[in-house]
């Protein structure tokens, strides 16, 4: 079987990849990750290092510029030749130059049920907002700030006890499926 190639960006601890590498050894898994790229030393980068997968730090302080950074990590993507690229906790907005070169092969997660509460602070906003349900989603990356077509969600209870890292831990439980569910999907129909 042919593996669809599959690159993965971070910014964090990399939860989201280490469900996407263990997925991945089964042999019945119609993706590889065959490279992680992340914008910062993550410590996320230990899953991949422990997998064998190369890794690339591609800092935005490192480049003269926005665009320069954004022509970079567009580069440094293309190098691994994917054909799906999956933004696992990248924290940065990815430019023109990435969704020119892969767009709509391009989906991220968001810890919220979109369109509610999008941007950096989606769990810190369903409190705040004192929703009773939240969740997951997975994205189609587009221009906007979580506003690409929606792959998939699922819903999370918040309960009367949550924290911000309490309700954040348990979206993290049910998107880390979600996303590989999604993947696994996508990787199948190409």
């Amino acid at each position: 079987m042919t593996r669809t190639p599959v690159a993965v960006l971070i910014s964090g601890t990399g939860s989201n990849l280490a469900a996407l590498l263990r997925a991945a050894q089964e042999p019945t898994c119609p993706y590889a990750v065959v490279g992680v790229i992340a914008d910062r030393e993550a410590s996320g980068l230990e899953h991949a290092r422990g997998a064998g997968i190369p890794i690339e730090v591609v800092r935005l302080a490192d480049h003269a510029d926005r665009a320069a950074w954004d022509r970079a990590l567009t580069a440094a993507v293309t190098r691994l030749e994917p054909e799906l690229v999956v933004l696992a906790g990248f924290m940065k907005l990815v430019g023109p130059p990435l969704l020119a070169a892969f767009g709509g092969r391009i989906i991220n997660t968001h810890p919220a049920l979109l369109p509610a509460f999008p941007g950096a602070h989606g769990v810190r906003d369903a409190l705040a907002h004192g929703v009773k349900i939240t969740g997951a989603s997975v994205i189609e990356v587009d221009a906007g700030v979580d506003t690409g077509r929606i792959l998939a969600q699922t819903a999370v209870d918040v309960l009367e006890t949550d924290t911000e890292d309490t309700l954040h831990e348990r979206i993290k439980a049910v998107e880390q499926p979600l996303l590989v569910d999604v993947v696994r999907r996508l990787a199948a129909a190409r």
